[in-house]
C-alpha cells in the first residue's frame, strides 16, 4: 500500500501550508482489510470505505471504473466500484481525496467468503501432523486469507488489524484448516481466485456474534444481556484491580511454597489469576466479539459466510439452537443488507460410544437442531460430520472432509455445479405394517449401508416412549423401513441419536453420511435433572460475581465503618447461599 500527496498546480513554500497538506494527508484511510492482496468479489459493485477529510469528494478506482461519494461532516465514507469477472492478475486501487491517495497493489477479483466460529474454526493447518505434506504444497497465490486478531470492545468497531497474505507453505500453517480445504476445493473446481476472511475465537457461544440489539428480541436471549447490563452497571474497576492485587499477592505466596514443596508433593501448580476485565469487554459475553470482530465487516461485498460453532451451546437449559443460529443468521444479514448464503458444520461425534437407545446427552439435540435450521432459514447448508469425530478430543484432526463438505453446498448452490451436495437428510415418515417407512432427501442415486452388515443406530418407540434398538432395511433408493418386534405399534424414529453414535452407518451413494434426526418432539431429550443443574450453576455464577464484587469492596473500606460492617453482613449471607447450592458429590 503507498501513499502520497498529488504534486500541486502551484508550488507554494509557506511553511502554514505545508504543515496543512501534512496534516491532511493523514486524514484519509481505510480500515485495515481493504489492503494489499485483498481479493474484492466478483461481477459486482464492491463496497469501499473509510474516512477523510469533512465534505470531500472521495473517489475509488479500480481496472477502468470508478466510484465517488462526499464524505460527510463526520468524515465518514462508503462507495462501490464494479468489479467484472474474476481475475487473478493483481491490479491497483486507488482511493483519492482532494490531494491524498492510497494505492492497494495486487488485488483480485474472485470469490469472497466470511469464515467464523470457535475452535474448531480457528483450528490451523499446522496443528496437524498428517497435513505435513499438504502444507509443503500448498502454493495457491490465487488463495488469500485475512486473518482478524481476536480481540474484543464494548461498542461496535469499524476496524480490526490483521492482513491478508497469498497462500504458501509458509502461510498456510495459520490458517483456518476447515476455512483452507473450504477455499482450495472451491478455488481448485471452479479456477478462480477466492479470498476468505477469518475472525473467529474458540471457547465462545453463538450469542457472543450476535449483536446485543438482535439479542434482545428473544426472551431467552434477552435475559443473557440484561444480566451483562446489570453485571457491568455494577462493575467497579478501582475495586475489581484492588481484589486483583490481593489475590495475586496470595498466588505469589502460593506459587512459592509450590516451588519449595519436593516435586513427588507437589500435586497441581496453583492457578495465577486472571486480571479483571469489564464485563461488556469480555470475550464470550453476549455481543461483545460481534461488536469486536463481525462488525468491522459489515458491507464487506462476498458471496457468504461459513460457520463451524456449537459446542459451546451443547449443554442442557441453552437456548435452542434453531433460535440462537438463525438469530445470527438473520442478524448479521440485516446489517449486510445482503441475504447471503451461510453454510454451517454440524458437530462432529464426541465423548463416549453409546451403547443403550433413550439417549438424553445435549449433544444430539443441538446436532438435531442445527438441522432443523436448513428448514427454516433460507440459503442455509449443513455439512454432516459424524463419521470424523474423536470420543477423547473436541477438536477432530480432520478438517478435510469438513471444509470439503461445506464446499460441496457452495458449488452447488452458488455456483450451479450439479454435485450432490449433502449426505442423506430426513424428510418424512408413516407407520406402515407395523413398522416406520422413513424417506430422505439427499440420497443420490441410493442410500448404502458403510461397510459391511446391516443398518446400526435406528431406534423405535411407542407411545410408551421407551426406547428400542431397531431392525432397519434399505427400501428403494431413498426409504429405510424401521422395526422392532417389542414395539409393535412404533410412534417414533431416532437415527444416530448419541454425542457418540459410534457404527452409525447409512449413507448416500456418495459415502456422505446421514444427519441425526427425530421423528418426535417428546421432551426426554433431556433429563430434568439435567436442566435443573444447568439452571442453578448459571445462578451460581451470578451469586460468584456478586461475591467477588463485595470481597473487593470490603478491600477498600474501614474496618470499624457501618459501611464496611454492611458490606460484610451481605458477603457473610451470600457465602451461605453459595455453600447451602454447592452440588453434591
Amino acid at each position: 500500500m503507498s501513499r502520497f500527496l498529488n504534486p500541486p498546480l502551484l508550488i507554494c513554500a509557506a511553511l502554514t501550508l505545508i504543515s496543512v497538506a501534512s496534516a491532511a494527508a493523514e486524514t484519509l484511510s481505510l480500515p485495515q482489510f481493504f489492503s494489499d492482496h485483498m481479493v474484492l468479489q466478483r461481477e459486482g459493485a464492491a463496497a469501499i470505505w473509510g474516512t477523510a477529510a469533512p465534505n470531500t469528494k472521495v473517489t475509488v478506482s479500480f481496472k477502468g471504473n470508478t466510484g465517488s461519494i462526499q464524505s460527510d461532516a463526520a468524515g465518514s465514507w462508503r462507495t462501490a466500484v464494479m468489479t467484472g469477472p474474476a481475475d487473478a492478475q493483481g491490479a491497483d486501487l486507488t482511493v483519492e481525496a482532494g490531494e491524498e491517495k492510497i494505492t492497494l497493489e495486487d488485488v483480485l477479483v474472485g470469490e469472497v467468503w466470511l469464515a467464523s466460529g470457535q475452535s474448531n474454526m480457528v483450528f490451523s493447518v499446522g496443528r496437524v501432523e498428517a497435513y505435513a505434506d499438504e502444507i509443503a504444497s500448498a502454493d495457491f497465490p490465487e488463495i488469500r486469507f485475512f486473518l482478524a486478531s481476536m480481540v474484543t470492545a464494548v461498542e461496535p468497531q469499524t476496524d480490526i488489524e490483521g492482513e491478508w497474505s497469498l497462500c504458501s507453505p509458509e502461510t498456510v500453517p495459520d490458517y483456518s484448516a476447515v476455512a483452507y480445504f473450504f477455499a482450495k476445493k472451491l478455488n481448485q473446481d471452479l479456477g478462480i481466485p477466492i479470498g476468505v476472511i477469518k475472525s473467529a475465537w474458540g471457547g465462545k457461544p453463538v450469542e457472543t456474534f450476535t449483536s446485543r440489539e438482535a439479542l434482545k428480541t428473544v426472551p431467552g436471549t434477552k435475559a443473557m444481556v440484561d444480566v451483562l447490563l446489570e453485571a457491568d452497571a455494577a462493575y467497579d474497576p478501582e475495586q475489581a484491580q484492588n481484589f486483583y492485587a490481593k489475590r495475586l499477592t496470595d498466588w505469589e505466596a502460593q506459587i512459592a511454597k509450590y516451588k519449595a514443596t519436593d516435586s513427588k508433593e507437589r500435586g497441581r501448580a496453583p492457578k495465577k489469576p486472571a486480571e479483571p476485565k469489564r464485563p461488556l469487554d469480555t470475550e464470550g459475553k453476549p455481543g461483545v466479539l460481534f461488536d469486536s470482530m463481525i462488525n468491522p465487516f459489515v458491507g464487506y461485498t462476498m458471496r457468504g459466510a461459513i460457520w463451524y460453532q456449537g459446542e459451546a451451546n451443547a449443554k442442557a437449559g441453552a437456548v435452542p439452537y434453531d433460535v440462537t443460529l438463525p438469530l445470527m443468521i438473520n442478524d448479521w444479514r440485516a446489517r449486510w443488507d445482503d441475504d447471503f448464503s451461510f453454510y454451517f458444520v454440524q458437530l462432529a461425534n464426541f465423548k463416549e460410544v453409546a451403547t443403550e437407545p433413550g439417549n438424553s446427552d445435549p449433544w444430539p439435540l443441538l446436532q438435531d437442531r442445527m438441522r432443523l435450521v436448513l428448514g427454516t432459514t433460507p440459503k442455509t447448508g449443513m455439512a454432516t460430520i459424524n463419521d470424523v469425530g474423536d470420543a477423547s478430543d473436541i477438536h477432530p484432526k480432520n478438517k478435510h472432509d469438513p471444509g470439503q463438505r461445506l464446499a460441496r453446498w457452495a458449488l452447488a448452490k452458488d455456483y450451479g455445479k450439479n454435485n450432490l451436495y449433502s449426505g442423506p437428510l430426513y424428510r418424512t415418515s408413516k407407520m406402515r405394517d407395523g413398522a416406520m417407512k422413513v424417506m430422505f432427501d439427499q440420497a443420490g442415486s441410493g442410500l448404502q449401508v458403510r461397510g459391511k452388515g446391516s443398518l446400526k443406530h435406528f431406534e423405535i418407540a411407542g407411545e410408551d416412549r421407551v426406547w428400542h434398538w431397531a431392525d432397519a432395511e434399505i427400501e428403494g433408493t431413498d426409504t429405510v423401513i424401521v422395526s422392532c418386534e417389542e414395539v409393535p405399534a412404533p410412534a417414533a424414529v431416532r437415527y444416530a441419536w448419541a454425542a457418540n453414535p459410534e457404527g452409525a452407518n447409512l449413507v448416500n451413494s456418495e459415502d456422505l453420511p446421514t444427519s441425526v434426526f427425530r421423528t418426535d418432539d417428546w421432551d426426554d431429550v433431556i433429563s430434568q435433572e439435567a436442566i435443573e443443574t444447568a439452571a442453578a450453576a448459571e445462578e451460581r455464577k451470578v451469586l460468584q460475581a456478586r461475591i467477588k464484587e463485595l470481597a473487593a469492596q470490603r478491600q477498600t473500606l474501614d474496618r470499624q465503618g457501618d459501611e464496611f460492617k454492611k458490606v460484610a453482613a451481605e458477603h457473610a449471607k451470600l457465602m451461605e447461599e453459595w455453600r447451602a447450592t454447592a452440588p453434591k458429590k
